[in-house]
């Protein structure tokens, strides 16, 4: 299966043991819930899928790499105990709490969640003499005497041998007691995620040329070549900032994230003529609507590559008003909830010092997405900056806010319509309007966007590609943002 589906099953894992009786007791024994085992190659996105479940959820995430750990640090250490048996006093070798159990503890206790993820990378990697104790807690979750707390889920993950030299062979005994999840590398599961995160558009309107370089292993007398996942989105993040440090992209970059000297070298001739589409497609005029007559013309009679280049940069451009939008939208949404709490009478400095405390504890859940905590820092940028003022001046603000991204919802529809009306012109009988529409229903950010502010162009054409029923359960589930401050 792909990891959006491993993903999905794990979700569905976690919904099942966490379930309780009504006397609070968990219905499957935290000993008898099977650890789950993913099973998949390198950079495929198993670590990160973990992360994404254990934010939607809001369950603590603890997150080891069992290659680092030696027998004494996963185990614990001996130490000799005095016990009496049969009225005979003997020493007795036991050992100290695991660091791994000991840090689930410390999470709880600083976080305040008591249900998590414990989550052990490459565990079939670990050496000779942590084996047999890794055996051992895949049975039956413990080090020495010391249990994974009820509530934590143990997932693992391991490579292949064909991918890990290192990688040992569990036994029947072992497999018969995990929930083992096989993992393949899969490009339209990824680029659903990318369109998500914001992969740069170089990259993915590559890989939609050239799916076959997405995930590749080959074995050659000079040694391994490979290109994964992971590399692809490293290397986007990294041109990202190349790009505002105004530093060259070149080989010598996409080397070091493409370990196959071949597609480094495509793909850095890729990025050369992309960036000369950037330059010579004015894509504000595009999204103006003011396209000029003679990229018009270029468009028309350009190469599929080409027209994937420019569709990439469009929706890119409009991708990002429409994130900026989203994230505001969020912020304010959840700041009312404290204004509100404000104008009932509570203080700015507290609800200030409050929603600080609680911001803290879940940064210390391990699971707090890069977007979350942008969205606290606005919060707590705004509250500190009205620690001092009353609530109609508080109010004020908050409203000028609202305004403003109205106008700026507004402006990213404008855009977005344009980019229809652009594709209806130039390519009225190409594949450019099925990828676009695909593009928008498949990216949460923009279904949703379209689901709150509309779009004629979008219900049209989706109707007319028979995209219609998905998107309309989009609208149906998405939660509608009530931003007005009474």
């Amino acid at each position: 299966m792909n990891i959006f589906e491993a993903k999905k099953q794990i979700k569905n894992a976690m919904r099942a043991y966490f379930e309780k009786d009504e006397y609070g007791c968990f219905i499957i024994p935290p000993e008898a819930q099977r650890p789950v085992f993913l099973m998949g190659p390198p950079g495929i996105g198993k670590t990160a899928i973990m992360a994404q479940i254990a934010q939607e959820l809001g369950v603590g995430l603890l997150s080891y790499s069992m290659t680092h750990h030696t027998r004494q640090s996963a185990l614990g250490l001996p130490l000799i105990e005095k016990k009496c048996y049969g009225g005979t006093e003997c020493s007795v070798t036991e050992y100290t709490m695991s660091e791994i159990i000991a840090s689930i503890y410390d999470l709880m206790e600083s976080s305040g969640v008591n249900e998590g993820i414990l989550f052990l990378d490459e565990i079939n990697c670990v050496s000779e003499t942590l084996m047999p104790t890794m055996l051992q807690f895949l049975q039956y979750k413990t080090f020495g005497k010391h249990a994974v707390p009820g509530g934590w889920l143990v997932v693992t993950a391991g490579n292949p041998p064909e991918y890990n030299r290192s990688a040992h062979e569990f036994d029947i005994a072992t497999w018969d007691r995990l929930k083992r999840i096989d993992i393949e590398p899969d490009y339209e599961a990824w680029r659903e995620y990318a369109s998500q995160k914001g992969v740069h558009p170089a990259v993915t309107s590559y890989l939609d040329i050239k799916k076959q370089y997405f995930y590749k292993l080959d074995n050659t007398p000079e040694g391994r070549r490979f290109v994964t996942a992971r590399g692809w989105d490293d290397l986007s993040e990294m041109i990202k900032l190349y790009e505002r440090c105004e530093i060259t992209v070149d080989k010598a970059l996409t080397s070091q994230y493409l370990q196959d000297r071949d597609i480094a070298e495509d793909f850095a001739l890729y990025y050369e003529l992309f960036n000369k589409y950037k330059a010579d497609y004015k894509i504000a005029e595009i999204l103006s609507g003011n396209a000029p007559d003679d990229i018009i013309s270029r468009a028309e009679a350009a190469a599929f590559d080409e027209r994937l280049s420019l569709l990439g940069l469009m929706q890119d451009a409009v991708n990002a008003d429409i994130r900026s939008v989203i994230e505001l939208e969020d912020t304010l949404k959840e700041l009312l909830v404290l204004l509100k709490e404000i104008k009932a009478g509570a203080s700015v400095s507290g609800k200030l010092e409050e929603y600080t405390a609680v911001f803290e504890k879940k940064k210390k859940r391990g699971s707090f997405s890069p977007a979350a905590a942008h969205r606290a820092m606005e919060i707590s940028s705004f509250l500190k900056a009205h620690a001092e003022s009353d609530f109609s001046s508080v109010k004020a603000d908050y409203d000028a806010i609202v305004s403003r991204m109205k106008l700026s919802a507004a402006d990213a529809g404008n855009k977005l319509r344009a980019e229809f009306l652009f594709i209806e012109k130039v390519w009225p009988e190409g594949q450019e309007m099925l990828i676009l529409i695909t593009e928008l229903t498949s990216n949460s950010d923009s279904a949703r966007f379209i689901a709150r502010y509309g779009s004629e162009e979008y219900a049209r054409h989706s109707d007319e590609l028979m995209f219609y029923q998905r998107q309309a359960q989009i609208i149906k589930d998405l939660e509608q943002l009530d931003t007005t401050l009474m």
